[in-house]
């Protein structure tokens, strides 16, 4: 007979290296999504002592090709799961190149509190010493955890919790491949037990503004990032300028760039635009006016916010106004 007394969770699996296999044990090439949510489930010794398992598979990419319309069907599924009382807590299997971004883009659009942890892998299922079924064991305690509930999604890796906004990844590869380098972790996971520093002071949940309706009406505004480097020309900022709604530089120190690609971004600004600058550095705080007059060129300042995150919110952003007074709020805010 069940235990009533164990947390109901479920498991949305939508493919990655933690449902990765190798076509040879000892090849490091592998194929991303090839192992239902059963096999990963089957594979965490004394999962059954943490909670009951509702498995769903949602998708089954590598997270490079994680797309719009996953997001949907996930963003989707996840608002009805946390509708129903049934279900105490949420657990997303994702691949690591993008679960930043889907941590990231979720904590925008799920307005509701329930418990929402992504997890994923460094090494394929099928790899001696895989992590995924650690990762996995762990993401299911806290899950089931009280005190994860209002934090807004959050990812945990190698036994770290880290808030969705602050989460990196830093490494190409590696089980230590994630950190929160402005604000630090949100905690630890020892054994089944979920250790918090820090409560989430950043906008979440049911404080957001943006919604998955406003962003499908709107079209999903295309917004492409540029990024700096020694030479960077006009020429590929005024031939974006002329396809995206918004353009997100990825800048050499405090979100700068040469000379001329300033004068482009400044242009597409004027074209009406909106144009943030991040900075490719993977830590600090880009802000408004410092290097770069952001008054006079129309800019947006990004703020903590990595080029990739920045991209969300501008997406998001764009599907409520096209106003770079409000955009920078919403960097300010969220």
């Amino acid at each position: 007979m069940p235990d009533a007394r164990l947390p109901t969770i479920a498991v949305l699996a939508t493919g990655g290296t933690i449902a990765g296999a190798q076509a040879e044990s000892a090849s490091h090439a592998y194929r991303a999504g090839a192992l239902a949510v059963g096999h990963l489930l089957d594979a965490v010794p004394g999962l059954g002592q943490l909670a009951h398992i509702q498995a769903e598979q949602v998708a089954s990419v590598g997270s490079q090709n994680m797309s719009h319309a996953v997001w949907a069907d996930l963003a989707q599924r996840i608002d009805a799961l946390c509708s129903d009382p049934s279900i105490d807590g949420i657990v997303v299997t994702h691949g690591t190149d993008t679960l930043e971004e889907t941590a990231y883009f979720l904590s925008l659009v799920i307005r509701q509190d329930k418990p929402l942890v992504l997890v994923g892998a460094m090494r394929p299922a099928t790899a001696p010493g895989a992590d995924g079924p650690a990762n996995l064991y762990h993401a299911v305690a806290l899950a089931g955890c009280a005190a994860a509930r209002g934090r807004g999604p959050l990812v945990v890796m190698n036994e770290d919790i880290h808030y969705a906004r602050e989460v990196q990844k830093i490494a190409c590869a590696g089980i230590n491949a994630f950190a929160s380098p402005n604000r630090g972790r949100a905690g630890v996971m020892r054994s089944a037990q979920a250790c918090f520093f820090s409560r989430n002071d950043t906008v979440h949940g049911r404080a957001s503004v943006f919604t998955l309706q406003a962003l499908q009406a709107a079209g999903w505004p295309r917004v492409e990032v540029v990024h700096a480097g020694v030479g960077l020309g006009a020429d590929l900022i005024d031939f974006l300028s002329s396809r995206a709604r918004g353009i997100v530089l990825a800048g050499v120190g405090d979100g700068n760039a040469t000379n001329a690609a300033l004068q482009a971004l400044q242009r597409a600004a004027a074209d009406g635009v909106a144009v943030v600058r991040a900075s490719r550095t993977g830590s600090g705080r880009v802000g408004r006016n410092i290097e770069v007059d952001d008054d006079a060129a129309g800019f947006i300042a990004g703020g903590e916010l990595s080029p990739q995150k920045a991209r969300i919110l501008l997406m998001l952003g764009l599907a409520l106004t096209q106003d770079p007074a409000e955009l920078q709020g919403f960097f300010d805010r969220y």
